[in-house]
């Protein structure tokens, strides 16, 4: 088939689909096979297709903090091994300095070669499909490792480094126990994290499938053409976006005393932007660093939603963005830095600091309410529900997950089958949306009865500053985490604690608002 420099309108709204499809059919069986709740029942978990280069083609639309940061994972990968990759090999891989963003998010990654029955011969793969799913638990000093007062990366659990999992079809469990128990802070659970990376294997297998499939039906210079077309289209869009924006700039700080500072120049002749976070926090002792990766995400996900367009989300998406991040601070850390709380809780800051910048958009809970309990025996972990922001012209959400998060919260009969925990009572929080010209979200009461001993976890955010308005509306109301004792007792916690709980405690999770937008006329 011909192919010519332009594409085809047609042909390129078919093939995005297409190609967003395969990411959307992978995600289906990785939900279907995976054991843990974390994948099956929350969705926390991603997929999406690479071309040869390891540039992000198209993805579902899973969890957006996942998606921008999965190509410098794949980039590792061929940096670092290009020249070993054989048909049949997967990868795994979750380390936050070469393209994780934290330890839990394990992605695995396969290189696609064609069939042989192509009667083509390819030495280097074509392209990568990638998984990335949130394991319950994959070590550190806590039970569901999101460790509250980490100070290195090693006390949040077992690092993987673009690790071997399938060579030639071959499962190298033997291996990879041993990798999970031989650590000062082993997996607690390693056979619920096996059969999680079978699951991501059998996932990423299905993209192989689909794609043989897609260069069988239309032949390879076709498929490859129109990934670059797409990758084009999405850039193209994105300049249109900045074309009506305005140069701005925004400080945002957390409850640790950390800022985020960003200032964004619009360069109206070659449409395109910088965003620079000169002047942000140094490099952090707690485990508030997101990673260089999470932070080209935040900023990838805000450009991205400022398009109307319906387009995956992409590589294409970066080219007009200049991202300058200073080495050493909090959202460009070096190793052995802490970042578990970086990819939940500064990846949402750094994103609304970016809307204030921009002036569109008021802050929302800014926060995931990380919440983890277990002990040796169960382990699970859930982001909870807050407001939303308002905008010039629309009302914040009540009891969203917002911008960075894009997961569910566990059905309360699963949760309770599963766990020995009762969700006592799980409620909207009236008035906590900052009141505008457009209100802001309501956050949510969450109450958990602990029925049996565990430790339990808290990583949050805006318990001590609340989520901003923008043009004279108000602020959306602090979270507040506290616990109350079966003998009747309250205690307040602070933004990150970890809790032992005994039977008949309560643990009560009150989350953000989000901020209005515009004054009340």
């Amino acid at each position: 088939m011909y192919i010519t420099s332009q594409p085809d309108p047609v042909r390129l709204e078919i093939f995005k689909n297409l190609y967003q499809f395969i990411a959307e059919q992978m995600g289906i069986v990785l939900q279907n096979t995976a054991a843990s709740v974390n994948i099956k029942e929350r969705l926390d978990f991603s997929c999406a297709i690479f071309d040869s280069f390891g540039l992000l083609v198209a993805n579902a639309p899973h969890i957006p903090v996942h998606l921008g940061s999965m190509s410098e994972s794949v980039r590792s990968l061929i940096n670092d091994k290009g020249d070993t990759l054989k048909p049949g090999n997967v990868y795994l891989s979750n380390n936050p300095y070469n393209g994780g963003t934290h330890l839990p998010d394990v992605t695995a990654i396969t290189p696609v070669f064609l069939d042989s029955s192509e009667n083509i011969s390819f030495s280097s793969p074509l392209f990568y499909v990638a998984s990335r799913g949130h394991q319950a638990d994959i070590g550190g000093i806590t039970p569901g490792s999101m460790p509250p007062h980490s100070t290195t990366v090693e006390e949040e659990g077992i690092l993987f480094d673009n690790f071997l999992l399938v060579e030639q079809g071959n499962f190298r469990e033997t291996q990879l126990q041993e990798i999970l128990l031989n650590h000062t802070y082993p997996a607690r659970n390693p056979d619920q994290n096996i059969a999680d990376f079978k699951a991501q294997i059998a996932a990423n297998e299905r993209g192989v499938q689909e794609l043989r499939k897609m260069v069988s039906q239309y032949g390879l210079e076709t498929v490859q053409a129109y990934m670059k077309f797409v990758q084009d289209n999405a850039e193209e869009s994105v300049r249109r976006a900045i074309d009506v924006l305005k140069n701005g700039s925004f400080i945002y700080e957390m409850d640790n005393g950390a800022r985020i500072q960003v200032k964004v120049t619009i360069e109206r002749e070659n449409r395109s932007t910088t965003i620079d976070f000169t002047g942000t926090s140094e490099q952090l002792n707690s485990n508030f660093n997101a990673p260089k990766a999470v932070t080209q995400a935040a900023v990838l996900y805000v450009f991205r939603t400022l398009v109307d367009d319906n387009i995956p989300l992409n590589a294409g998406c970066l080219k007009p963005l200049e991202i300058i991040i200073p080495v050493g601070c909090m959202l460009n850390p070096t190793y052995p830095a802490a970042v578990v709380a970086g990819n939940v809780e500064t990846s949402q800051t750094i994103v609304d600091a970016l809307y204030g910048a921009l002036g569109v958009m008021a802050a929302s809970q800014g926060t995931m309410n990380n919440f983890t309990f277990g002990n040796d025996r169960y382990q699970y972990y859930e982001t909870i529900c807050g407001g939303s922001g308002a905008g010039a012209n629309f009302d914040g959400t009540d009891a969203v997950h917002t911008h960075m998060t894009n997961s569910r919260l566990t059905d309360p009969e699963v949760l309770e089958t599963r766990f020995p925990v009762q969700v006592e009572s799980f409620s909207l929080r009236p008035d906590s949306g900052g009141k505008g010209k457009h209100s802001g979200g309501n956050g949510v009461i969450r109450r958990i009865k602990f029925l049996e001993a565990m430790t339990a976890n808290i990583l949050s955010g805006h318990r001590v500053i609340p989520p901003f308005g923008l043009n004279g509306g108000e602020a959306g109301k602090v979270g507040r985490n506290w616990i109350q004792r079966q003998n009747g007792t309250q205690e307040n916690l602070d933004s990150t604690a970890t809790v032992e709980m005994k039977s008949g405690d309560v643990f009560v999770i009150e989350t953000p608002g989000g901020g209005g937008f515009g004054k009340v006329s």
